[in-house]
């Protein structure tokens, strides 16, 4: 296993990592700095596009644009012209709540869940299936995070922070049904809330322990099968990428815009690449626009 510090510069809240192997790329945000980052891994080109407001993930979409969670909805960004056009918005958003974690499911839909910026409950699980068109799937969320599917995509994983357990829902891959959720992994033990994660190609779980310094891994029946202590205090969510989806791209903190999270590390908020793993990551699917 190898470690690497990406050559970009520092982010305050680096979160919501996704590969794009059409264009070779890796994209993320900076929540706190309100910005949607690229980076071209083979020239080393990067790119930034700035938001009118707190951007708390991303996801790929069709014909050269990105799907966003806004503080009060849901948008596209052409990545072109840096346009952002509004897809769906919150009703009646609260300026103590913004959307954070957010990931496509495998058909293409978009999952998304808010916070409440000081840890209240105001946060809801939402999906998005087409524009316009959203649903509440959870609701009286403080922290969302760790959303991701099983390969099959029949297993829709969750946490509010907060709590410091991931759960998992039974998902209809095809329909709408979302099961009662049920306990996949209580964090306690392990000295740290979970933040962002990813699944990998065996159906292993990968998570941030943004409190710990680490990333765990774990099998599809909520066993730790391995710990990763990474050169950061603060990891936040990891994803896989590469040519052949064998890297594990890590986001950071430095400073996550208030008093929660602040990191005198000399690597906080940096971009990390693992190799070595042995395991695969599966691409993400793109925001289906029908």
């Amino acid at each position: 296993m190898k470690i690497d510090r990406l050559p970009v510069a520092s982010d305050l809240l680096g979160e919501s990592p996704v590969w794009d192997p059409e264009s070779g790329s890796l994209f993320w945000v900076d929540i706190a700095g309100r910005k949607v980052r690229r980076l071209h891994l083979a020239s080393g080109e990067e790119k930034t596009w700035s938001t009118p407001s707190l951007v708390g993930s991303i996801g790929l979409a069709p014909n050269g644009r990105l799907v966003m969670g806004l503080q009060d909805g849901f948008y596209l960004l052409q990545l072109a012209t840096g346009a952002i056009e509004p897809i769906a918005r919150l009703d009646a958003p609260d300026p103590l709540m913004r959307l954070n974690d957010g990931k496509t499911d495998r058909t293409g839909r978009f999952i998304c869940g808010g916070m409440g910026l000081h840890g209240e409950p105001l946060g809801a699980l939402h999906r998005l299936t087409a524009p316009g068109k959203l649903e509440t799937l959870a609701e009286g969320i403080r922290i969302s995070n760790a959303i991701c599917f099983s390969p099959a995509g029949d297993r829709l994983y969750f946490a509010d922070s907060l709590a410091r357990k991931i759960m998992v829902y039974d998902y209809a891959r095809n329909g709408t049904d979302v099961g009662a959720p049920r306990l996949f992994l209580d964090t306690e033990p392990l000295g740290s809330a979970p933040d962002g994660a990813t699944v990998d190609s065996e159906g292993h779980v990968w998570v941030a322990l943004v409190e710990a310094g680490k990333i765990a891994r774990i099998s599809p029946r909520g066993e730790v099968v391995a710990v990763v202590e990474v050169p950061v205090e603060f990891p936040t969510c990891p994803a896989f990428g590469g040519d052949a989806m064998d890297v594990l791209f890590v986001t950071s903190i430095r400073g996550s815009g208030t008093a929660r999270m602040v990191s005198s590390h000399p690597n906080a908020g940096v971009l990390l690449a693992i190799s070595g793993l042995g395991v695969r990551g599966i691409p993400d699917a793109r925001f289906e626009m029908t």
